[in-house]
């Protein structure tokens, strides 16, 4: 087993190329740490700056989650999601659908996916150490624990970040500790293995509450974000004992439901609903100039090419004719309605998405759609205002049902509250096929859900051209890191 390094003293607090944030502002994301504090600045004797080391973590999470680069590659080998833009413009995106990896390794947002996850876990473990300088001066059970709840949510994204290394690459670094002299790769066991041991961690000291509940920050991870990321790794790893009780205590918490009008869900409205887990968070404060706090253009990634400011954007990451056709030979109009942005057509929320040009797209991610007249007065950017939606209730509901079928259980229950809300039938009985059917139209274009279920059920192969069992899973490690790092070979 490959050794896990401990953090040592340091003090650290990365520049976040996001710079918004109004004065005045009580809301957690517009408190950012400097780019660089000497630790003698810091008076840690003052608990009630305590927070803002967990608030610049936040903010770093937020930008570094939403690389558009980073989207492209997690959503990109799936069944559900084409390149789309002109038809070379990242064209290393083919590559990775195609599963020809040998032709990205030096692909830069490969190499910048990597770094920016890393920086979200450099970040987290230098905001852990200022924490537990703050600490040595808690002298009140309840400045203890707060202490432990600070922690829990900044072990939380730190755990995060290695949930996305993992899916990307596997094999990856347990990186704990800034100053690690020596950096190698732990095995995917260990790493998943350390994000369930700092999910249980974050479960005994997160707010029972959902995200927004959290006082004073709504949208903050709780015990429920927790449990759902420990189910989510558990089911990767086949674990479905571990999923069916991590979901269902969520289910049986009674505080979450799902959201009703599942267009709306993914728009202004939808946000930080009793559908979420948890969000990626932004905002423009509601004022239509000044600052904001936005994605690193995920939302204009996904945009339409050749729209009409606020709609408009670079038309990548588009839906394949077959997840079209599967909805429509579903008769799953509800969520066709909000996954497909049609060009040349008019949303319901009444704008008119230009025709494309011949060549490129002619649909787009329309879960990525912020309509023009929910955005706030002279924003102008795609999306704007909007949050991203990563984890939902929804999920809870269909792994909890495939959990509960895979260990001879019926899953009916939680299998027909996700179709009811999509205003399809219940199904007597359901099956894991069924169940996956279901994944894969209410997740499309989320995450590369489709692309991750296919390999854990060993359907890729079969589904995905020119997936081979053993190579197609991960993506590998950046040229640029082995050159800087022989040991990530």
């Amino acid at each position: 087993m490959k050794k896990i390094i401990s953090i040592k003293g340091i003090f650290i607090v990365a520049f976040v190329s996001l710079i918004l944030f109004m004065s005045g502002c009580s809301d957690f994301l517009d408190k950012l740490p400097e780019n660089t504090v000497a630790q003698e600045e810091v008076d840690y004797t003052n608990l009630n700056n305590m927070y803002m080391p967990v608030s610049g973590v936040y903010a770093v999470a937020a930008f570094k989650f939403s690389f558009w680069g980073a989207y492209g590659l997690i959503a990109i080998r799936g069944d559900d999601v084409n390149k789309g833009s002109a038809p070379n413009d990242q064209i290393e995106f083919n590559y990775a659908k195609q599963f020809q990896y040998d032709r990205i390794s030096g692909f830069w947002a490969l190499n910048a996916t990597w770094e920016g996850l890393y920086n979200v876990v450099t970040t987290a473990n230098a905001a852990l150490e200022s924490l537990d300088r703050y600490k040595e001066n808690i002298t009140s059970s309840s400045d203890m624990e707060k202490y432990n709840q600070y922690t829990a949510e900044v072990r939380f994204l730190r755990a995060m970040a290695f949930y996305r290394i993992t899916q990307y690459w596997g094999a990856a670094p347990i990186l704990i500790d800034n100053q690690a002299l020596t950096i190698e790769k732990n095995s995917i066991e260990e790493v998943r293995q350390f994000i369930q041991n700092e999910m249980d961690y974050c479960i005994a000291h997160l707010p029972n509450l959902r995200p927004n509940e959290v006082p004073n920050k709504p949208g903050a991870v709780t015990k429920y974000s927790a449990l759902m990321l420990k189910a989510k790794v558990a089911l990767l790893d086949g674990d479905y004992t571990t999923v069916l009780n991590a979901t269902q205590e969520i289910i049986d918490s009674q505080k979450f439901s799902l959201y009703p009008d599942y267009y709306q869900l993914f728009k202004i409205p939808g946000k930080l609903s009793n559908e979420s887990l948890y969000e990626l968070q932004f905002t423009d404060f509601g004022a239509g100039s000044g600052d904001a706090v936005t994605s690193d253009a995920w939302f204009a990634f996904q945009g339409p090419r050749n729209g009409i400011s606020p709609i408009q954007g670079w038309g990548f990451m588009v839906p394949t004719q077959e997840i079209r056709s599967f909805m429509a030979e579903r008769n799953d109009s509800v969520r066709a309605k909000t996954t497909f942005l049609y060009a040349g057509r008019r949303t319901p929320s009444g704008d008119t998405i230009p025709p494309g040009n011949p060549g490129e797209p002619d649909c787009y991610n329309g879960k990525a759609y912020t309509p023009a007249n929910q955005m706030t007065p002279g924003r102008n950017a795609y999306g704007m205002n909007n949050n991203i939606r990563v984890f939902r209730y929804a999920d809870v509901l269909l792994m909890n049902a495939e959990a509960k079928v895979r260990t001879q259980q019926n899953g009916d229950e939680p299998f027909n509250l996700v179709r009811a809300r999509a205003k399809l039938s219940p199904i007597a009985n359901v099956t894991l096929d069924q169940i996956l059917d279901e994944r894969r139209a209410e997740f499309a274009m989320e995450w590369g859900e489709r692309f991750f279920d296919l390999v854990r059920t060993g359907k890729a192969p079969d589904v995905l051209p020119g997936f081979v069992h053993g190579e197609g899973e991960y993506y590998p490690i950046p040229q640029n890191q082995i050159d800087l790092n022989p040991n990530l070979k």
